[in-house]
């Protein structure tokens, strides 16, 4: 091989980088983190009007103490 042969295949393989890779595992974990956001989400649903009213009745219990 000759000299501009050898600095080119060293200039190709410099190309090859990392940095997309690193990129694209973020984004995998990113992805995972929201779906199980949105999964807690959709199975929290169903228990949070129950539970907000449970906490209205107890706030209103206190106030109601308080006024006696």
């Amino acid at each position: 091989m000759n000299y501009y042969m050898i600095k080119a295949r060293a200039w190709l393989q410099g190309l090859k980088s990392e940095k997309g890779q690193n990129t694209v595992e973020y984004l995998l974990m990113l992805t995972v983190v929201v779906g199980v956001v949105l999964a807690a989400g959709v199975l929290l649903k169903k228990f949070m009007p129950t539970l907000f009213g449970q906490i209205q009745g107890m706030i209103s219990g206190a106030a109601g103490d308080l006024g006696r």
